[in-house]
């Protein structure tokens, strides 16, 4: 194909169209010189648009020949960027037009003017060289940092003994087993030692070192225990006991063991756990700071605990049963159960006094008999049971959503924070009158620790108001729920409000709803207001 009038010449990559006139010009346009330009090989040279326009508008009018610049053969562009950190480098390959394609010589050639030469990638070269782009060819190695020391516990703890609330107000409570013993000289914990980690590069072969993990060592406060004589990384007991976890450690409380509780014990008194397989007897003491496991009966008596109580049997005359932890009883008769967490009684309860700051469950072993009758109940996020009252008791007496303990440790808490924030305001102002006046008698150290540690404690508090106002919250939702029905006459006390109950009702729960109203909600959600 040719075109008359018009020459193609190529000089060191340019190429350039030559225009000669001539008697006749034959019509011509831009399309027909590109497809003439493709047809002579320079189709993939970077073309002057506006330079072929030019010499096609001569081509029809011009009186003397002309030359014009209408593109040129570029070679494939390469370079590498190395990122800040040199922990990758990106290769950058702009295509050839009409060139000469990038090469993989180029590619390393330009690697090594980066100073590249780790973590290389050629599989990304060849793919960037097939289809031209941009694309990371080398990765440095980022360095693994070291673990710090890993405790590993080799017993099976008893259960956390302060349950936590859920955000339903729920306990999740477990049935717990026996509490777990050890004899001296048991393996109680393993430390594994900290990690140095490995040290990684950058591209350019750099060494990026890898941090070391802590050295944590046993936490010196356990009690109890003591590191193995054939491997100071393993903590034993040094006593028969109850083991506990402690951060970085491990204590052993010291568990007594007694076959019953008489007069020919006498009261008992002890600190750690006490596990007494037979009865408590009448008018006796037991009292221990850990928990208290009972196999048999406590018949009358007091009986606290610092931990939790488990009683295999029930609890009857007019026994007092204490625990900051968890209270479990088979069944309990006119005695008083105290729990600073959740009572749970398995079958009924009848002529109680029954306390717990979180929740009170009755009947789980009995969920078509079991009851609650007569007596008082207070529990401040729920109260469960199967039957609730009876026609043949006296009146039963329900509160839930409040516990006169909550109120008297929240109004406590505020009173104590009042007093560290004026001690706080006092030693801002001593401060204050130290640093603008001169400090003579050198106070100023002793008055900055002193604010310092009124900050933490005051932190603390306020931190301990946050967690009571959270569980407030919750016991604003708090429920009395039902199994079976409720009989007789009940008097409860819902979240502050008052109800007299005097009809039956059928399994279903009494709550407030969310206009401020007490109601009863039946097995199939259909909600009843009560007066």
């Amino acid at each position: 194909m040719t075109i008359p009038g018009m020459e193609l010449s190529e000089t060191d990559g340019h190429i350039f169209l030559t225009i000669t006139p001539t008697a006749a010009p034959s019509p011509t346009d831009e399309a027909s010189v590109i497809q003439w330009l493709q047809a002579q090989g320079y189709g993939t040279c970077q073309l002057d648009q506006d330079a072929i326009a030019q010499a096609v508008q001569s081509h029809r009018t011009a009186d003397a020949q002309m030359v014009f610049e209408i593109g040129q053969r570029l070679d494939a562009l390469i370079s590498v960027e190395v990122a800040s950190d040199a922990m990758s480098a990106t290769l950058h390959i702009t295509p050839a037009q009409g060139g000469t394609a990038a090469r993989p010589e180029q590619v390393l050639q330009a690697l090594a003017q980066a100073r590249v030469r780790k973590g290389i990638d050629l599989s990304a070269i060849a793919l960037a060289l097939a289809q031209p782009h941009t694309v990371v060819i080398a990765r440095g190695q980022p360095p693994e940092h070291g673990q710090d020391a890993q405790f590993e516990a080799l017993v099976t703890l008893t259960a956390q003994r302060t349950p936590q609330v859920n955000g339903e107000g729920r306990i999740d409570y477990r049935e717990v087993d026996n509490i777990t013993m050890v004899s001296a000289g048991a393996p109680l914990l393993r430390r594994i030692p900290p990690t140095p980690g490995i040290p990684g590069y950058t591209v350019r072969g750099d060494l990026v070192p890898a941090q070391p993990g802590t050295d944590i060592p046993f936490a010196s406060e356990c009690e109890g225990v003591q590191i193995s004589a054939a491997d100071p990384n393993f903590l034993e007991s040094a006593i028969a006991g109850q083991p506990v976890a402690i951060p970085y450690g491990m204590q052993v409380d010291p568990v007594l063991v007694l076959p019953g509780v008489d007069i020919s014990t006498g009261n008992i008194r002890f600190t750690g756990s006490i596990q007494i397989d037979g009865d408590i007897g009448q008018q006796m003491t037991v009292q221990a700071d850990g928990d208290i496991i009972v196999r048999g009966t406590i018949d009358g008596g007091l009986v606290q605990a610092g931990g939790q109580i488990q009683v295999t049997g029930g609890v009857i005359g007019h026994a007092q049963v204490q625990a900051q932890g968890d209270i479990q009883a088979k069944f309990a008769e006119a005695s008083v159960l105290k729990s600073g967490a959740a009572l749970d009684i398995r079958t009924y309860a009848m002529d109680c006094t029954l306390q717990a700051l979180q929740t009170i469950t009755i009947g789980q072993a009995a969920p078509r008999n079991g009851r609650l009758i007569g007596g008082s109940a207070t529990a401040l996020l729920m109260l469960t049971t199967p039957i609730l009252g009876s026609d043949a008791a006296s009146l039963t007496h329900l509160c839930v959503g409040t516990h006169p303990e909550f109120e008297e440790r929240c109004s406590a808490l505020q009173q104590t924070l009042q007093k560290h924030e004026t001690t706080l305001s006092s030693l801002r102002k001593i401060l204050a009158n130290l640093t603008e006046e001169g400090d003579p008698k050198g106070l100023l150290p002793k008055v900055q620790t002193s604010l310092a540690q009124a900050q933490e404690a005051h932190a603390s508090l306020v931190a301990q108001r946050e967690a009571l106002e959270a569980q407030r919250a919750l016991a604003r939702q708090a429920y009395v729920q039902v199994g079976v029905g409720v009989h007789g006459a009940v008097d409860l006390w819902l979240c502050r409000r008052r109800l007299s109950l005097h009809q039956d009702f059928a399994n279903g729960r009494f709550e407030i709803n969310g206009e401020g109203i007490p109601v009863f909600i039946d097995r199939r959600g259909y909600a009843d207001v009560l007066a």
